[in-house]
């Protein structure tokens, strides 16, 4: 008897073809569309998620293959996981990664216990990513051979148990394959764009959506200082900011200055040149391993964000699911909020969340 697979399809050409590849590999498939969200009519609908145009293309590909086809509601769980934690980042002067949060507890989690009901060994996605099993037995991401569209960064949290029953069939090709195939198979969605970064966020303008969200005390205008203090003008509020942040700070100055921290309990904006972004150290929290958590130090290589190249560290483990990280060459803008994953090649080691720069020195390790 086949086994059976549910793959998350978002009406693009990515889970669309990844339903395909497992079909043809014997698997009985069956597509499910997660109902996260409720965009605006009109056209910004077209640059967000979970539009009707999504789901009846989700399901155009599934009647094309001849696989069952359902569409459930975690509007609930989407907000609770991925948009408020979203808000609360910002306002605590953090720059969130939704897609990471909607990947462990949506797509890994939620849709993982409805394929259970269905009677479903595996759940399958169309990231640009691989899974291998160590020889210590443990589940590790690799990442895809399309180094463009590479997705391991956004799955450093997966746990094991949820690594065992995923599949990424998209490993070992290329966007441009996956095209192709699509084509071929005749899938109306062979050349659909691309959704973009902030799936929820219409027009990308990520700041209305947090003003809508936030009281007004949150986002009250407060000085922008140096790090000794000085005041340089006036933040708009912080939520709007980021570190490393060049543009729209409305000062005047001799050389270009930069976000370099975001100062909450103050609700001061503090900028310096490049230099004053840059950092050797930082530290970590909600630190996930997918190889045994290293009891010494660990030397590796971190990528500190999303298409940012990994850069040689020591990972120092620290107790509480914490972390110092020292680069062995500074980096500029490492931001709160973001993500660090620690790779070994093309391997995934785990990761966690940037907390704050910190002193290199390491402390218990």
């Amino acid at each position: 008897m086949a086994e059976r697979v549910v793959v998350a399809m978002s009406g693009g050409v990515d889970s669309a073809v990844a339903a395909a590849l497992l079909q043809a590999q014997g698997y009985e498939v069956i597509g499910i569309t997660m109902k996260l969200w409720d965009g605006p009519a009109g056209p910004a609908a077209v640059k967000i998620c979970c539009t009707l145009d999504d789901v009846s293309d989700a399901r155009r590909v599934a009647a094309r293959l001849g696989i069952p086809f359902f569409v459930v509601n975690f509007k609930a769980q989407f907000a609770a996981h991925v948009v408020d934690p979203f808000v609360a980042a910002y306002r605590q002067g953090a720059t969130p990664i939704p897609c990471t949060l909607c990947n462990r507890y949506l797509k890994f989690t939620a849709l993982r216990q409805r394929a259970q009901q269905l009677g479903a060994r595996w759940i399958a996605t169309g990231h640009y990513a691989g899974i291998q099993r160590g020889g210590d037995g443990r589940y590790y991401v690799q990442r895809g051979i399309d180094r463009a569209k590479d997705q391991s960064y956004f799955l450093f949290n997966l746990t094991q148990e949820q690594l065992a029953q995923t599949l990424f069939p998209l490993a070992s090709y290329r966007k441009s394959d996956v095209r192709a195939l699509a084509r071929q198979l005749g899938l109306n969605v062979a050349d659909k764009r691309e959704s973009q970064e902030i799936c929820f966020i219409p027009e990308g303008d990520y700041r209305a959506f947090l003003r809508a969200r936030l009281q007004p005390a949150a986002y009250a205008p407060g000085p922008i200082v140096d790090r000794h203090g000085r005041y340089l003008g006036q933040h708009q509020g912080l939520p709007f900011y980021t570190v490393g942040q060049r543009r729209g700070l409305g000062i005047a100055a001799p050389r270009p200055l930069y976000v370099t921290a975001i100062d909450t309990a103050r609700n001061a904006l503090v900028v310096g040149p490049r230099e004053e972004a840059m950092h050797a150290a930082f530290e970590v929290e909600g630190v996930n391993w997918m190889c045994s958590p290293p009891q010494q130090p660990l030397h590796t290589c971190v990528q500190i964000r999303y298409r940012h190249p990994p850069v040689a560290a020591t990972v120092y483990p620290q107790a509480g699911e914490c972390a110092l990280v020292v680069l062995e060459e500074p980096q500029f803008a490492v931001t709160p909020g973001q993500a660090a994953v620690f790779y070994a090649g093309d391997t995934v080691l785990g990761g966690g969340w940037i907390r704050r720069p910190a002193d290199p020195t390491p402390r218990g390790g």
